[in-house]
């Protein structure tokens, strides 16, 4: 049963902008977890989840595992060396890159592991990123501006 929670609650945090333990505690409550605050402080700590800032300025949880956390400045670095520019088309976004750094720009983003790309698929200096929402690209967008200012 523990496994099954943890595993929902990585599932929820990437689906969802869960602020607190008590948002948590109700995600998981609406999915048919019975769950008290100490449960889920616990699971907090043993996935090591962490919070970062959203767009909107708030604190959410997200789940870096140690692996990902020392290649995340590595993967910003691939972003920044190959990005030319971008542009949307409702909800999809159209990354220019460098000649032929599409497909490791491509592959930076996806372990970026941005909860708005449904999927994406890289030709040669062209990247195409299906993104959830016309709103969730937009969010996208200003996620990836930053890399690159």
């Amino acid at each position: 049963m523990k496994t099954k929670r943890q595993t929902k609650i990585i599932e929820l945090i990437k689906k969802n902008d869960i602020c607190t333990q008590e948002e948590l505690s109700d995600f998981l409550i609406k999915e048919g977890y019975k769950v008290t605050q100490a449960t889920v402080s616990r699971d907090i700590r043993e996935l090591k989840l962490t919070k970062i800032q959203t767009v909107s300025g708030k604190q959410k949880y997200v789940a870096f595992s140690e692996k990902n956390e020392g290649m995340l400045e590595k993967y910003h670095r691939v972003f920044r060396d190959g990005f030319v520019s971008m542009d949307l088309a409702q909800n999809i976004l159209v990354i220019k890159t460098v000649s032929g750094m599409a497909n490791a720009v491509c592959a930076a983003i996806d372990a970026m592991d941005f909860s708005e790309i449904v999927g994406s698929i890289a030709g040669d200096d062209t990247i195409m990123c299906a993104v959830r929402t016309t709103v969730d690209a937009e969010a996208l967008i200003k996620k990836l501006r930053k890399l690159v200012d």
